[in-house]
């Protein structure tokens, strides 16, 4: 089958498209035949050894993708070959063909395309277990997107305006700023022109964010904890500016603020039905129109590579969509 293959772990342009093998599926596995696959920050890591997660050689990355059911492993129920599913399986998304576990594997409703399905499932998951589950987001609060203009901070804004909350859109240029008020932020601050605590604040009268969503980490997390007001979540997502930051303990002491640690794969695995139920509201928002994913562009197997280098210079403003 054709797919976009790393060989050895290094740079984006070491990696190229070529043919692996048909994929046969394990006990309570099933393969799929992939439709669209969605590219993501960490499949740019995956392949460059700089991921938790290090599959064997070769692989193809691509952690989100869906299609319709080809082959079915001992041990599966409730599936059925040609239905129409969205997956995940951290690696394998960009080919023909992919395996996932059948745990992770989601029933795709007639109204929702597989490129839309495959731009939502980590970045809208990821918002959505950030906001309701751990961040208990209720109508009226006010909720800090920092990165708001990728792909899970669009998310974010996208989910918290439709829960009724105030969003406060923090990004690094205008441009991502309208963006996001297009998507439903209330608010725009552009933090690398402003004091974001600052910002933050003047926009609430003073009282601060109830929760935090941070993808960007670095000196804006301190900043953004500063920011909360009292009883604040901070959800801890990714590190896209590059430093893991150090938050001061008093601070968490002084505003009775929490911070959290998002790890949706890991949700997934451990808590598969309460994550295939959060998936399902998902999609059911998609279906009404209520989440609109949106799509930057779309490339083929074969310019997998160009597309890696587009999301890893923060050249796109929407999901970037592998099509096999």
């Amino acid at each position: 089958m054709r797919a976009y293959i790393c060989k050895a772990f290094g740079p984006l342009d070491n990696h190229g498209s070529g043919q692996l093998p048909d994929p046969i599926p394990a006990d309570n596995e099933v393969i799929i035949d992939v439709a669209a696959a969605g590219v993501n920050y960490y499949d740019t890591l995956i392949v460059q050894g700089k991921y938790q997660i290090r599959p064997s050689f070769p692989f193809s990355p691509g952690g989100e993708f869906a299609g319709t059911i080809r082959a079915i492993g001992d041990g599966v129920k409730g599936f059925a070959i040609g239905q129409r599913v969205l997956a995940f399986n951290s690696f394998g998304g960009y080919a023909e063909q992919a395996r996932a576990k059948a745990s992770q594997v989601f029933p795709l409703p007639d109204a929702v395309p597989c490129d839309i399905a495959a731009a939502a499932l980590v970045a809208y998951a990821t918002a959505w277990f950030s906001l309701y589950d751990r961040g208990r987001m209720q109508a009226g609060e006010t909720v800090l997107v920092l990165g708001a203009a990728g792909g899970v901070g669009l998310a974010a804004v996208q989910i918290a305006h439709a829960a009724g909350c105030k969003v406060i859109a923090a990004a690094s240029s205008q441009d991502k700023l309208d963006l996001c008020i297009e998507a439903g932020a209330d608010i725009g601050i552009n933090y690398r022109d402003s004091d974001l605590k600052d910002a933050v604040k003047a926009a609430t009268g003073g009282k601060g964010a109830d929760i935090v969503i941070d993808v960007v980490g670095d000196k804006y997390t301190e900043a953004a904890v500063r920011a909360t007001a009292w009883r604040g979540r901070v959800m801890i997502i990714g590190f896209a500016a590059g430093e893991i930051p150090r938050v001061p303990a008093n601070l968490l002491l002084l505003k009775g603020c929490e911070l959290a640690g998002i790890f949706w794969d890991e949700f997934l695995r451990r808590e598969p039905e309460a994550c295939h139920a959060q998936v399902a509201a998902i999609l059911a928002g998609i279906a009404d129109g209520t989440l609109k994913p949106p799509i930057h562009g779309r490339y083929p197997i074969e310019q997998a590579g160009e597309a890696l280098k587009v999301l890893a210079d923060r050249k796109a403003t929407g999901k970037l969509i592998i099509t096999p």
